[in-house]
């Protein structure tokens, strides 16, 4: 079962009805692991449907988010991207072009452990980012 199916029958046990906006949303988030944001889905998808805007996109993230598919990311300058996920991960971001990059270190946080050690804390959900400069910034910058 490829990626796209595996979420499609997730939703659809949550009793999430898909639509064709919905399945065109979900191929966006799996496409090249970019983390988009609502208005990055709706100029890659308006040209295929001009019906759709930027609050049905957003309404639809939201029902993914409720299943637990998506994460929002939330940005300092006011802005969210958007990351399509069952499995906590890591960001780093380039603070030069603003690319985001998954990575994993499941040592980081191990259940709920690094919440108990700060005193009788249930973790609800959690954020690391990694800000610096990506491999291609750093070439440019000829930094390495």
């Amino acid at each position: 079962m490829d990626k796209l199916s595996k979420y499609i029958e997730l939703l659809k046990e949550k009793d999430v009805r898909m639509t064709s906006q919905r399945v065109a949303i979900l191929e966006n988030l799996l496409d090249g692991n970019k983390h988009p944001t609502v208005n990055e889905i709706y100029e890659d998808l308006k040209d295929d449907f001009p019906s759709m805007s930027v609050a049905t996109i957003y309404n639809n993230l939201k029902f993914f988010k409720e299943a637990g598919l998506v994460k929002e990311l939330p940005f300092g300058d006011g802005s969210s991207r958007f990351d399509l996920t069952t499995v906590d991960h890591f960001h780093t971001i380039c603070r030069n072009c603003g690319k985001i990059q998954d990575f994993h270190f499941p040592g980081l946080v191990e259940d709920d452990n690094l919440a108990q050690a700060i005193g009788n804390f249930r973790a609800e959900d959690y954020r690391f980012e990694i800000i610096g400069l990506c491999k291609e910034c750093q070439k440019k910058l000829k930094l390495n």
